[in-house]
């Protein structure tokens, strides 16, 4: 997997006028096409994470976040109502900002702590993560599925394909949601359920605020992988089925870095 210092170069760079924290080159490059909130919103996450705020730890004020951040007081109020809808962090009327607290099973909405969705490293780290999930989950699921599992992830994977043929992304990205948490529901494990969900959760979030637009073009490849998945979880082959899935994130990815690159290149 090609890392993401080939794609941004030098990481660092010098703090901003404002005191603000450190920006990454990935952050800085991916900024020049996204909205200022969506590129407010990353700043917020880098510095809950630089400064170690934990789960229930009070943030600064939209007026110090603006102030720190060299932006204005609108953009970070955009900024706090995605990271609100995401999940990351919570609004008290009266009282200020919070670092979301809500736990999930094993306490994974953790890993918000530290995932940063503008951070190519950690998006490809995500990557690899999900892979070794989903191959395991296909594997026992091949073993272990229903009739009614099956079922549910063959309509998950015709959601899918509908979605693409008629395009229309969110229900193409329904499909694709239901159709993962679906494979890994049928392999009876409740610790992958709850760990696949949360790598999707997380994935959505560089999607909403970090990358949006950048993945779209692999959306024929996933339908044929994901019936290639079913297929073998179908036919009981647990090895088919891990290896499909190994394609279908391998493939994935490729496509992913392809696109960052003509984003950030041309």
């Amino acid at each position: 997997m090609e890392s993401a210092s080939a794609l941004t170069g030098d990481r660092e760079s010098e703090p901003s006028a404002a005191g603000g924290p450190k920006e990454s080159a990935s952050t800085s490059a991916v900024g020049a096409y996204r909205p200022g909130y969506e590129r407010v919103a990353g700043q917020v996450l880098q510095l809950i994470a630089e400064s170690q705020l934990q789960p229930g730890d009070r943030m600064p004020t939209e007026n110090a976040l603006a102030e720190r951040l060299g932006t204005s007081r609108t953009a970070v109020r955009e900024a706090v109502k995605i990271l609100s809808a995401l999940g990351r962090v919570r609004a008290h009327k009266g009282r200020g900002l919070y670092v979301a607290d809500d736990e999930g099973m094993l306490g994974l909405s953790r890993w918000g702590g530290f995932f940063l969705p503008t951070d190519l490293d950690h998006i490809y780290m995500l990557f690899e993560f999900r892979r070794l999930q989903e191959m395991e989950a296909s594997r026992l699921a091949a073993g272990r599925a229903t009739p009614a599992e099956l079922r549910a992830i063959e309509e998950a994977a015709e959601t899918c394909n509908q979605g693409h043929l008629t395009d229309q992304a969110p229900l193409f990205d329904q499909g694709d949601d239901d159709f993962h948490i679906s494979v890994a529901t049928a392999s009876h494990n409740g610790f992958l359920v709850a760990a696949v969900r949360e790598a999707r959760r997380l994935q959505r979030q560089s999607s909403t605020i970090g990358l949006r637009g950048v993945i779209g073009d692999h959306a024929a490849g996933a339908i044929t992988e994901h019936a290639a998945i079913f297929r073998a979880i179908r036919d009981g082959n647990p090895e088919a089925a891990a290896q499909a899935a190994a394609t279908h994130l391998d493939n994935t990815l490729e496509q992913y870095q392809r696109d960052i690159k003509r984003r950030l290149f041309g």
